[in-house]
């Protein structure tokens, strides 16, 4: 699918395309300074603005790899209005850290999660205040050069390929496509389940991975509906042994692309509603009132309002919202699943790569590259 903007822009995207390639170029000749720890970084992150689903990718590796390891998740916290280093923690709030920590926070108690625009100062902090952690993914690290992270993860929507995208601001691109040879691994997420092996070998061809390069395919699995304002996430089949006919939905999204979500859903309900709102959208009390509004004019015998976890996150923050909206409110919570089998490989690549490159406490942390 195109996501191309006006014409007009065009002129502005080969200027962009001249200052990333010049910053790349820095960082790759040494003229500009790259640091790498002596402990397993991991990098997760994706060429194209939003949309790719690194925050469910980011939480499956820190589910593999807590079973074995000390896990720190650094994010810079996209859209929060503190600055500087921050540990994130359950009882925060999205404007001190973000609602994507905030939500991995509360789901993996067990692990360290932080947030700084200064990823080099961010993981300098983690290990002096944290000395046992073992590895740190790199939450939206793809494009931050100042770190040499240890491995890369690279991810692109199957139904936008950054192939098939162009560069900010005419397209969706941070940078061109051929920089996808930084990664070690790229992900074709969001995939159809039902996605053939004639679709995957055309996609395969089309991203042209390199020969040190593997390429597995994700999918997103949707779980039971969570109520919103439980502190206990209760979960609740609200669509089981029930009419879709008789279940009118409203959906309220505020991340980059929600029509995977509508899809979802759209054979659950006799009547969907689609309240949509920009990418980490700071809910205010008019966005309350509009989706209580909204949610009134629902005509089947059963009305919800669904979101994504990542939008129940800043919803749960409001104190005042009415009962009525509060008990019928859920999210959908979501994983993500490999395609082809390939699952155990991949698992295996990242637990051989985070066990061969233990941290060594004798090491200076942080080294410069040239």
């Amino acid at each position: 699918m195109e996501y191309r903007r006006t014409i007009l822009l065009w002129p502005f995207s080969l200027v962009y395309g001249l200052l990333t390639a010049i910053r790349n170029f820095l960082y790759n000749s040494g003229l500009l300074k790259s640091y790498e720890f002596n402990l397993p970084v991991i990098c997760v992150g994706n060429l194209a603005v939003g949309g790719t689903g690194k925050t469910p990718h980011t939480e499956y590796l820190a589910a593999l790899l807590q079973k074995e390891f000390n896990v720190a998740v650094l994010s810079r916290g996209y859209k929060r209005l503190s600055r500087g280093f921050r540990f994130a923690d359950s009882s925060g709030t999205s404007a001190d850290i973000g609602d994507e920590p905030l939500q991995i926070a509360g789901k993996f108690p067990g692990i360290t999660v932080a947030v700084d625009g200064n990823r080099v100062r961010g993981i300098r902090t983690i290990l002096e205040e944290k000395p046992s952690t073992g590895v740190i993914i790199l939450d939206d690290g793809y494009q931050h050069r100042r770190i040499k992270p240890g491995f890369s993860i690279l991810l692109t929507a199957c139904d936008r390929l950054m192939i098939n995208d162009h560069l900010l601001p005419y397209g969706n691109l941070r940078e061109r496509a051929r920089n996808m040879n930084r990664a070690d691994i790229i992900l074709i997420t969001k995939c159809p389940p039902g996605i053939s092996p004639v679709q995957r070998r055309i996609i395969v061809k089309d991203v042209n991975k390199w020969p040190y390069q593997n390429l597995y395919f994700t999918t997103v699995v949707y779980g039971r509906p969570v109520r919103i304002f439980d502190a206990e996430g209760r979960e609740n089949d609200i669509f089981d042994e029930t009419d879709p006919k008789k279940i009118s939905l409203l959906l309220v999204t505020g991340i980059a692309d929600p029509r995977p979500l509508a899809k979802h859903l759209e054979d659950k309900t006799g009547e969907l509603v689609h309240l949509s709102f920009g990418d980490h959208h700071a809910f205010t009390p008019t966005d309350i009132i509009k989706i209580k509004e909204a949610w009134k004019t629902l005509k089947g015998e059963k009305r919800y309002i669904i979101t994504t976890e990542k939008d129940a996150v800043r919803l749960r923050e409001f104190t005042n919202i009415a009962d009525e909206i509060r008990s019928s409110s859920y999210y959908l919570p979501i994983e993500i699943d490999f395609l082809n089998d390939d699952r155990e490989e991949f698992n295996n690549l990242i637990t051989d790569y985070v066990r061969k490159n233990k941290r060594n406490n004798r090491v200076s942390p942080v080294k410069r590259i040239h």
